[in-house]
């Protein structure tokens, strides 16, 4: 088994180098084919199985292979099977292999029972060899498989093809846009110890200071900037300055207070919250999506993902925060529009859903709460596993979970 070179910190880009542009996989899928890039969005391995014979079968399609039912489930399956044959692609009509060739595919023999085609990690020997099959999104937001050695290197998340599906924070230009919160600041420390070349973390308002300055000041690599999401020209002043340059985007800001629609005096919270929650971050994807969109092939340099931070009660709305959950809904939807707008650039869109935090806002809340070096730890995850959607925390994951199974009847139960 080979073992990954580790990662060298890339030079300075030369300004006169032309940026590449940004080409993104076939996206072309057929609607049976999608249902494996939702659960990918979710790194989770699912192949079709037949309801009437159990026969699992891979690629999709929209009848069983062996008994033509059509009856089909999508269920989770072992990543475990067998590498059976190798080859590497060398040259390539389609222009965005073409300019990432050699690129290495096998086929593999998986326990579930199906043989698959799938990319190979450099640390995967000469078949025969025992591997892990794993769902990862491209860069056109579809499915591929990749399989992974048994036993890993400490480096082998630098893997030139897997590096190319994921967002791996290490040796990249990150901005988190609020510091002031305790969220914010954890993400920080996190992205610091991931190894992120520079860290920038927004402050509204920097001049005035703020009790955990010194705090944020001690993380390596990290820059105080001044950002206001609620400030249009506060946002596009910053991506003027560090916009050519930012390869990650974190919004952390948010808005919370509890109360719904009528049990609150008027809609002076709820403007506060929409500005902040939704405006904040549709003025920073109009500032800061364009340029990360032409930078989604910029060599070593590139941007890779735009990431925000809602409650799973953007989902279905919970009563008692009802003003803070109709502003997550319309984050969310935001969001999902932004997907579809920076996938041509290659750029991953990531929510992370969290239950009630633990910070001053929910402070009245009994357990269980989610802890900031949780949703830190989290963030660094999903870039690292290139996911788009990931819950934190058991309340989170249970209201995914029944979200999924049930929606009427989640709305009942957080309406009680």
């Amino acid at each position: 088994m080979s073992r990954t070179k580790p990662l060298a910190e890339p030079p300075k880009k030369d300004p006169r180098r032309k940026t590449h542009e940004a080409l993104v996989p076939p996206p072309g899928r057929s609607r049976a084919a999608l249902a494996m890039s939702a659960s990918a969005a979710r790194s989770v391995l699912t192949l079709q199985t037949c309801r009437d014979c159990g026969h699992v079968q891979y690629p999709a399609r929209d009848a069983c292979a062996s008994c033509l039912s059509v009856d089909l489930a999508w269920v989770p399956v072992s990543p475990a099977g067998e590498l059976i044959a190798e080859t590497t692609v060398r040259t390539s009509t389609e222009p965005y292999f073409r300019e990432r060739t050699p690129w290495r595919v096998g086929t593999v023999s998986l326990d579930a029972g199906p043989t698959v085609l799938a990319y190979l990690h450099g640390e995967v020997g000469a078949a025969p060899a025992a591997v892990r099959v794993f769902p990862y999104l491209d860069r056109s937001g579809n499915a591929v498989l990749m399989a992974l050695p048994v036993e890993g290197s400490p480096a082998m998340n630098e893997d030139r093809q897997l590096r190319e599906l994921t967002a791996d924070p290490k040796y990249r230009r990150v901005l988190v846009t609020d510091g002031r919160n305790p969220v914010g600041r954890a993400v920080a420390r996190a992205l610091s110890d991931a190894g992120a070349s520079i860290v920038f973390v927004g402050i509204a308002e920097a001049w005035k200071g703020f009790a955990e300055r010194d705090e944020l000041l001690a993380i390596p690599k990290v820059e105080i900037m001044d950002l206001d999401v609620t400030d249009t020209t506060s946002v596009e002043a910053l991506a003027g300055e560090i916009g050519g340059k930012t390869d990650i985007l974190i919004n952390t800001a948010d808005h919370v207070r509890a109360g719904g629609v009528m049990s609150r005096n008027g809609v002076t919270i709820a403007r506060d919250e929409l500005d902040i929650n939704v405006l904040g971050l549709m003025r920073l994807a109009q500032a800061f999506g364009p340029t990360m969109s032409f930078r989604g092939a910029d060599q070593d340099n590139s941007a890779t993902a735009f990431v925000n931070i809602l409650s799973c009660y953007a989902l279905s709305n919970w009563p008692a925060y009802g003003g803070h959950s109709i502003s997550q809904a319309a984050a969310l939807s935001a969001l999902q529009c932004l997907r579809a707008e920076l996938r041509p650039g290659g750029i991953r869109v990531i929510s992370l859903f969290t239950g009630p935090v633990e910070d001053p806002w929910y402070q009245t809340l009994p357990p269980p709460k989610v802890a900031p070096a949780a949703i830190a730890a989290a963030v660094v995850q999903a870039l690292r596993q290139g996911t788009e959607d990931i819950a934190v925390g058991d309340i989170a994951k249970d209201v995914l979970e029944r979200f999924a199974q049930n929606p009427k009847v989640l709305e009942r139960e957080l309406g009680q």
